[in-house]
């Protein structure tokens, strides 16, 4: 089977090129159907052959409704044609690609915060304007508790790592003892 990757490309597209410049609205609405269709149990239910597409984009539909989320017809077109062609499993990739390329057009990127204890507000504020300095670039950040680090952050921006957690210092200290 193709790679989800290479699956989910032409959806997150398409759905980029139809949706114009409203394509920022749509990313909150692709997000909440693609943590559906993460859900195990709704995806057997549609991968059942006795299951009609349109019973599956119903139950999804409805269930995305029940959560307060509410689908604009190029979202709803989207969803229709990702279950008509078996491709549910594919939707969180879709949503991760569209992401990408709603951030690419804004010049925004996403970025992970690990932190050893909880950030308040205006702490997070502070590191975010640092981040978006170190970065050269507008920083959607959300932040992850890993008490594992021990103390300090460790940042995920696309493929790009910022870790100075006291953690990845007791492993470099390590690697220098032993190195030796």
């Amino acid at each position: 089977m193709a790679e989800l990757a290479t699956i989910a490309r032409p959806y997150a597209e398409a759905l980029f090129s139809s949706a114009g410049a409203s394509a920022a609205a749509f990313k909150p609405q692709v997000e909440g159907l693609a943590a559906l269709a993460a859900n195990p149990e709704l995806r057997q239910f549609a991968d059942n052959p006795k299951v009609s597409a349109t019973q599956v984009f119903d139950l999804v539909a409805g269930v995305a409704l029940q959560r307060g989320l509410t689908l604009d017809p190029k979202i709803g077109n989207l969803l229709r044609t990702v279950i008509e062609n078996g491709r549910l499993a594919a939707l969180p990739e879709v949503a991760s690609q569209f992401g990408a390329l709603v951030n690419g057009s804004t010049g925004v990127s996403d970025a992970t915060i690990h932190s050893a204890f909880p950030i308040d507000a205006d702490q997070l504020r502070d590191v975010v304007a640092a981040l978006e300095k170190r970065f050269g670039r507008k920083l959607n950040a959300q932040v992850e508790i890993a008490p594992e680090l021990i103390g300090g952050i460790r940042v995920a921006v696309g493929d790009e790592v910022l870790d100075t957690s006291v953690r990845a210092r007791l492993d470099q200290m390590k690697a220098a003892l032993t190195a030796a």
